[in-house]
């Protein structure tokens, strides 16, 4: 399982892009996560899934909100990341007003979830393999912060802890 002082595997996510542009073209966009990290501050959440109860009405929106705040901690992207398509992810961040403020990234076959060690089966519950919850901050691609849920809770990888992580980062 990853830990504070790793390096965030190497691998792609994709990620649905509404306007083309800036090398990106309309639809999903496949992006190496070490290029997409280098240099950067990146505040990564993982959620067991897209449209779900807590992860649509408190753990997305949270950041969202919050967006402008990370960006004064120093926090270059915000990533939200889940086991599904881009396409899911896509219609996801357009419901939930993200464009802007967080990056949609889709893990469609859970391989940063597996490469990570972040993992959760719901096969039980016709959902297959998922990330578990759990939010980060990376510099230059290596973790500095990591909250870790268990049992499906929501306690320690919203919005206003990683901020108050980065926020201390900043200051020291």
């Amino acid at each position: 399982m990853i830990k504070q002082g790793d390096k965030l595997p190497a691998g792609t996510l994709f990620e649905y892009i509404e306007v083309e542009g800036n090398g990106c073209s309309l639809g999903p966009n496949a992006f190496d996560i070490a290029q997409a990290t280098a240099g950067k501050t990146v505040a990564i959440f993982g959620v067991p899934g897209a449209f779900t109860p807590t992860c649509s009405a408190r753990h997305a929106p949270g950041y969202i909100e919050q967006a402008e705040a990370f960006k004064a901690a120093g926090v270059d992207e915000i990533w939200c990341v889940s086991v599904n398509d881009a396409f899911v992810m896509g219609a996801w961040a357009r419901e939930l007003k993200a464009d802007g403020k967080v990056r949609f990234m889709a893990d469609g076959s859970a391989e940063f979830a597996k490469a990570t060690g972040l993992t959760l089966d719901l096969g039980a519950k016709g959902l297959g393999l998922r990330s578990i919850r759990y939010s980060l901050l990376a510099k230059d691609g290596v973790v500095t912060a990591l909250n870790l849920e268990e049992g499906g809770a929501f306690k320690v990888s919203d919005a206003e802890t990683l901020l108050a992580q980065a926020k201390a980062q900043q200051a020291a």
